[in-house]
């Protein structure tokens, strides 16, 4: 299974790759590792990020919002890119922004690249595989409901997005996959997603509190995730499918946070259930793995009782306030 999946990332070598969405946690994972098989890598960035040095060595940068359809349209034409990853979007750590926002950044800017690839598609170049990321969370508690049951704002977008993918997928031939991340943890995430806000927390020897830390999250290592990222664009005969990636298996919250307080030790603790439920509060999400799997071969390999201390590890090392690379 493992040389089933090695042998697709040979695929990407000296291809060009756009991915958007480059700064965020999984973003800068994946890129890293784009650039490191070799893959002629350009990012669409915001123009705030001009300022700041980037962590890597991308073969191009296009600064623009993915809101403006013509930065999109240009972006797309200079680089005719073979791969897309789609990773641009709000909401991912607060899942109750504004809707005017999130529609005009998760899903017209979704659709201002689906068009600009349509265009470049129709125009004779090989688009060989465009990654759209969606989020566990367009799922709901996956109960009693048919489909995809959207709980907060910030999945109800990605909701609408996957829907438009689909029709650019069924009507005009687009070759689209869209993954959807579990709860991705791991050395660079910044607080306020839990496993980094809960390890700022302990290593600065401060409590920390909770909700009621019952809610069951299927927790996945980021370097399991990029990977399922290259496997989505590299498999054979899998457009048009949209894919889990988590472990499948689910931890309460409550136990993650307080096994990251016994990694570091120190004078701080959890507060679990010191915080009232979030409104759309899920209390069971789980990938489907096995399907992914059956589908692609990939499967996640490293569980929480091997992430959590390389995570804790990492975490130690100072952190280049530029970079947000370990020194």
């Amino acid at each position: 299974m493992r040389k089933q999946v090695d042998a697709v990332w040979s695929t990407l070598r000296d291809q060009s790759v756009l991915v958007t969405g480059a700064t965020g946690f999984i973003g800068r994972a994946l890129t890293q590792r784009l650039i490191a098989l070799g893959a002629q890598v350009t990012l669409f960035l915001r123009p705030h990020h001009a300022s700041k040095p980037l962590p890597w060595s991308p073969s191009g940068v296009h600064w623009g919002e993915i809101q403006d359809g013509e930065a999109v349209a240009r972006a797309v034409e200079a680089t005719r890119p073979r791969f897309v990853f789609h990773l641009a979007a709000v909401g991912a750590t607060e899942p109750w922004v504004d809707e005017d926002l999130a529609l005009a950044v998760n899903l017209r800017g979704t659709l201002h690249l689906l068009r600009a690839l349509r265009r470049l598609q129709a125009s004779g170049e090989d688009v060989s595989r465009v990654v759209l990321a969606g989020t566990a969370y367009e799922y709901g508690e996956r109960r009693g409901v048919e489909g995809l049951d959207p709980p907060n704002v910030y999945a109800a977008s990605k909701v609408a997005a996957w829907a438009f993918a689909r029709v650019y997928h069924r009507a005009y031939g687009l070759p689209l996959v869209v993954v959807r991340p579990f709860n991705t943890y791991g050395p660079g995430q910044r607080p306020p997603a839990l496993v980094a806000a809960a390890l700022q927390a302990a290593l600065e020897g401060r409590d920390f509190p909770t909700t009621p830390g019952e809610q069951r999250r299927d927790f996945i290592y980021i370097d399991d995730v990029v990977e399922g990222f290259l496997v989505a664009a590299t498999a054979p005969e899998i457009e048009g499918e949209s894919l889990d990636l988590g472990t499948g298996i689910s931890t309460p919250i409550g136990e993650v946070v307080t096994r990251i307080y016994e990694l570091v030790g120190g004078p701080g603790c959890p507060r679990i259930g010191a915080l009232p439920p979030r409104p759309g509060t899920l209390w069971d999400l789980r990938a489907d793995a096995r399907r992914t799997t059956q589908l692609t071969g990939w499967q996640a390999r490293v569980g929480l009782e091997q992430g959590l201390p390389k995570t804790v590890e990492q975490a130690r090392i100072p952190l280049d306030l530029y970079t947000q690379e370990r020194r």
